[in-house]
């Protein structure tokens, strides 16, 4: 009974909006030392399902050195050299980060970029400052850019990762195809997937594009 202690850490801990990583840690260890095992013991398995894992949790070791060049002024510098580019919009500047997305999710260099890695430090803070070039200052229009930074980069990686032959998804539509009496090559769905990454490029590609003119427009109305 007491190894399901874990739960109540969590549903406490979110209830509270503590640090999700702090409250899931704790939760693990709760339900550990609740279920018997010394801490040693706790502190192992923690270590173990590191070391198991560790090519999923490699993006977050890089997270501390992502943290300290915010620190030392890295999202300031990303402003200042859009600020810097004559011509730069936020829908053209999303445009070229969501093809770099799709092409290097389809070589499967998925975690090459992502929202801790690249959104949040230079793709965000560059697509806001060339939003307030375009007259975007109010904190509403800065948070519609921030989000659109965040979708650009989902839509690039959703879109692109099926291209490549060996990725998760490829293989859950293989195994779920074949257990419905279907039988398909990996390169066949890979092959496939590109209409759709194209399909994709062109739509969200028109959206950031119909948004530099919006932008124009009401600059040009004010």
């Amino acid at each position: 009974m007491l190894a399901l202690s874990g739960i109540a850490v969590i549903v406490a801990g979110f209830a509270l909006r503590a640090n999700p990583l702090l409250v899931v840690a704790l939760a693990a260890a709760a339900s550990g030392l609740g279920a018997g095992m010394s801490p040693l013991a706790v502190l192992a398995a923690f270590g173990k399902a590191f070391n198991d894992n560790r090519y999923v949790t490699l993006v977050w070791v890089v997270l501390p050195v992502i943290g300290l060049l915010e620190r030392s002024g890295l999202q300031e510098r990303a402003r200042t050299l859009i600020e810097g580019i004559r011509g730069a919009t936020v829908g053209r500047l999303l445009l070229v980060y969501m093809v770099f997305r799709q092409i290097t999710a389809a070589l499967g260099l998925i975690a090459i970029a992502g929202h801790a890695q690249t959104v949040r430090p230079l793709v965000a803070p560059m697509a806001e400052a060339a939003a307030a070039q375009q007259g975007v200052s109010d904190e509403p229009g800065r948070q519609r850019i921030k989000a659109l930074a965040a979708a650009t980069d989902n839509i690039g990686v959703f879109f692109g990762e099926d291209i490549f032959l060996a990725i998760a998804s490829i293989l859950l539509i293989k195994a779920f195809l074949e257990a419905n009496g279907i039988v398909l090559a990996p390169l066949a769905l890979s092959v496939w997937a590109i209409p759709t990454a194209v399909a994709a490029l062109l739509i969200h590609g028109g959206r950031l594009l119909w948004l530099d003119r919006t932008l124009r427009r009401r600059a040009a109305a004010a």
